[in-house]
């Protein structure tokens, strides 16, 4: 039987893993989209590096929550 803490662990790994796969899908839609650039993003850019940063934002917000 799943425990709190096993429970716990899960649900930080797949957030963890939410958060490296859009990082990921960041990384490689602007390294292939002409209307991307560091400082400026097309919509889907946009769409995605919104999605990198709520996921890493949580993220950060659960390790910081284990201290």
């Amino acid at each position: 039987m799943p425990t709190a803490t096993s429970d716990s662990a899960a649900v930080a790994e797949d957030l963890y893993a939410r958060y490296m796969k859009a990082a990921a899908a960041c990384r490689a839609h602007g390294a292939t989209c002409s209307g991307c650039s560091p400082g400026a993003r097309c919509e889907t850019g946009q769409r995605l590096e919104a999605d990198f940063v709520r996921l890493q934002d949580a993220y950060l917000k659960q390790q910081k929550k284990k201290r």
